[in-house]
């Protein structure tokens, strides 16, 4: 009996021993690779070419490689989607649809007639063949998003004009493939337009609907992450249902769940993590694996059609990025990184010419014969190498540009956002606010605090303090974002959040809304009220009766002479990037004078959030706004601290307005940065600092009462 009965076989079957080859070349290609300064998708794809069949044959391509390669091919289009910039997107769609037909037109033209005139192939061939220029994948994304610079408007761009020459070459293989089938007739055509009208607005109006319910309903990560990727899996099958591509539907799946989604956020983190660790190496694995370079040397045609296919691609590709360029003025690193995104050739292109392939003509020979295969095959791995290098080439200038701007421009004030954690059910929430108005470009920046009173000090509430923090720093870090864990005894939990402002250098609070214990308890409650008093940095009190992500509108009540306050700038910054982060409008209601001001700021440091400004001249009753606030909106009640610029006596009836009007909507009370003294939290008739009325607050109450009795 042997020790190890150990049966190692060339090529490697066993499913445990495949897995495990694949996940070293995912670890070790970018590691030696990046020694080399060649983009990681590069090794990937060369790595294919070494273990496949055509090189040293130690894997099949199985149909574990089919599985994982569309998983990762639908990957990468959804994060596309995803990932997009959508009100950039709306701003450049007529530059995105320019580019589109300029790479669609341009590699037609020039495909059908270099197939005509140097190959020697049919029109019908020479059509199919042209369609494969035309059509390109985003295989070089994945560096976009390593970067930061999927919101860039040549991204958009490149993007918007990925889904316009798919389509369109696609459409050209469903009619070409419906010819030899005997399908084409005037009824082809209005069946292929009703389906995939029908479809484009099943996924546009459902899928957002069905997935702002589920996130509303379901908080568990994995649940919530399962359903993204069903909901991905089941546009992309309605799409090939109705005889398209399935990577049009992911992609729109991507874009319509794109608001649900914030950039920043710990489902965001998620996909991105399992799709660029597993699902889109196992893609590029599996597209290497194709390729066989051999046959370059074997002699025939294929060196001939391989080279003519790869110049006529390239170049057609980058004669479109050159002309949208110029017909726009933009800058040639934007051209760069269009013509490096979209000179892949992989997914739609392996699509058409295996079909082209599998089609017998008349004649008895192959709509597109193996030389063309043979040369398709290298052809994807010279555009897949070009366009990676030329994709990380512009992406690392922008990346430069970008770090000697910042250098340049005025250094900004490290944020360090503070967060209570006292009640375990808004933890979730307001650690979700903090992610979404934290500049993105400053990876620290969140404190989370427990204090425990030296009065009511025992072992269960530190261990619940605990484990407060340790769920808060969980849901932070789920978004690659560190948080710093605070826990501190205190005379009381005001005074502990003060020092602690004081200790780390905080510049905003977040807190949850206080919850009236009795009739007599205040609207804001003690710990609220103190700490406006002991503090002048921005605090905001909130409470969300839905997940933030799936707010559809923010809606900003801003009083008068709010635009003096020193942090007007920084809240209407923080809505801003909370408006752009999860995809929703910014309403600001406000008089006449603020408005304008309002308007000049976002036009020129917030261009890009959607926003809307409207005249309230009643500031002193917010019943008027009743009409304008759904269930499923934000609405945000800019405040001021007693004695301010902005500080007017009707704030004194906001408590009950608000919870007498607005008690079933989502509510944020914000208290803007008001530098100078505070007020002294701690007084001699209470030491532990709950803070009486001042004296002169009581004699005008007591007068103003007399009075009206007169």
């Amino acid at each position: 009996m042997n020790l190890f009965d150990f049966d190692l076989t060339i090529p490697i079957t066993d499913p445990t021993w495949v897995f495990f080859l694949v996940l070293i070349i995912i670890l070790f290609a970018p590691m030696i690779l990046g020694r080399l300064h060649i983009p990681h998708i590069i090794g990937m794809i060369l790595a294919g070419v070494l273990i496949g069949e055509h090189g040293f044959h130690i894997l099949d391509r199985d149909s574990s490689f089919e599985l994982f390669g569309k998983v990762g091919l639908y990957y990468i289009m959804f994060l596309a989607g995803l990932e997009m910039d959508m009100e950039d997107f709306k701003k450049n769609r007529t530059k995105g649809i320019v580019f589109g037909l300029f790479t669609f037109v341009i590699p037609m033209a020039l495909g059908v007639w270099s197939s005509m005139s140097f190959l020697g192939y049919g029109f019908t061939t020479a059509v199919l063949l042209a369609s494969m220029y035309a059509s390109h994948t985003l295989i070089a994304y994945p560096i976009i998003s390593r970067y930061g610079l999927s919101r860039l408007r040549c991204v958009n761009i490149t993007i918007g004009g990925t889904a316009v020459t798919v389509t369109l070459a696609l459409i050209i293989l469903a009619v070409i493939g419906g010819m030899y089938k005997g399908t084409i007739d005037s009824m082809f055509w209005v069946l292929l337009v009703v389906k995939v009208a029908f479809l484009g607005f099943l996924i546009i109006f459902f899928f957002p609907r069905i997935g702002r319910w589920f996130f509303r309903k379901y908080d568990d990560s994995v649940m919530q992450f399962v359903f993204v990727l069903a909901m991905v899996f089941l546009g992309g099958g309605l799409m090939e249902f109705v005889g398209m591509e399935g990577i049009l539907g992911a992609f729109l799946a991507g874009l319509v769940l794109n608001r649900l989604i914030p950039h920043v956020s710990p489902l965001m983190n998620r996909l991105e993590f399992v799709g660029n660790a597993l699902f889109i190496p196992y893609f590029l694995i599996g597209v290497g694996m194709i390729i066989d370079i051999r046959s370059l040397f074997m002699g025939g045609e294929a060196l001939k059609v391989a080279l003519v296919m790869t110049i006529v691609a390239t170049f057609s590709k980058w004669l479109a990025a050159w002309l949208t360029q110029k017909i726009y003025h933009m800058q040639p690193n934007e051209r760069s990184m269009m013509f490096g995104l979209s000179n892949a050739q992989a997914a739609a292109t392996l699509a058409a010419v295996l079909i082209g392939h599998e089609i017998i003509m008349e004649n008895g020979q192959r709509l597109l014969n193996d030389d063309v295969l043979n040369g398709t095959v290298v052809m994807i791995l010279f555009t897949c190498i070009i366009s990676s290098l030329v994709t990380e080439r512009a992406a690392r200038r922008f990346a430069i540009n970008e770090s000697v701007q910042e250098e340049e421009g005025e250094k900004k004030l490290q944020e360090q956002i503070l967060i209570p954690v006292a009640n375990p059910e808004t933890i979730e929430d307001l650690i979700n606010l903090a992610l979404v108005i934290k500049d993105a470009k400053q990876k620290n920046g969140l404190i989370a605090l427990n204090v425990i009173n030296d009065n009511n000090s025992s072992e269960n509430k530190e261990l619940q303090g605990k484990r407060n923090l340790e769920k808060a720093a969980m849901i932070a870090a789920a978004a690659d974002v560190p948080v710093t864990m605070v826990s501190r005894y205190d005379l009381n939990i005001a005074s502990g959040i003060i020092h602690t402002i004081k200790e780390y250098e905080a510049t905003d609070v977040v807190i949850g809304l206080h919850r009236k214990a009795n009739i007599v308890d205040s609207f804001f409650g003690n710990l609220a009220e103190n700490l406006l008093k002991g503090t002048h940095r921005e605090v905001m009190i909130a409470k969300f009766l839905m997940p933030v992500n799936t707010l559809r509108r923010i809606n900003i009540a801003v009083p008068p002479k709010a635009e003096y306050e020193t942090g007007f700038q920084k809240w209407v910054e923080h809505f801003c990037r909370m408006g752009s982060m999860l995809g929703c409008r910014v309403h600001f209601f406000a008089n006449e004078h603020t408005l304008m001001r309002l308007q000049q700021l976002v036009k020129k440091r917030h261009s890009s959030t959607p926003t809307e400004f409207s005249i309230l001249e009643e500031w002193d009753d917010l019943l008027l706004l009743t009409g304008q606030v759904n269930y499923d909106h934000l609405l945000v009640v800019i405040s001021a601290r007693r004695g301010s610029i902005s500080y007017d006596p009707s704030f004194e009836r906001l408590p009950g307005q608000l919870g007498k009007y607005f008690a079933n909507n989502s509510l944020i009370i914000l208290y803007p940065d008001q530098f100078g003294e505070p007020q002294e939290i701690v007084s001699f008739s209470d030491p532990r600092g709950y803070n009486e009325s001042q004296h002169y607050d009581k004699v005008g109450k007591w007068f103003y009462k007399w009075l009206k009795k007169s």
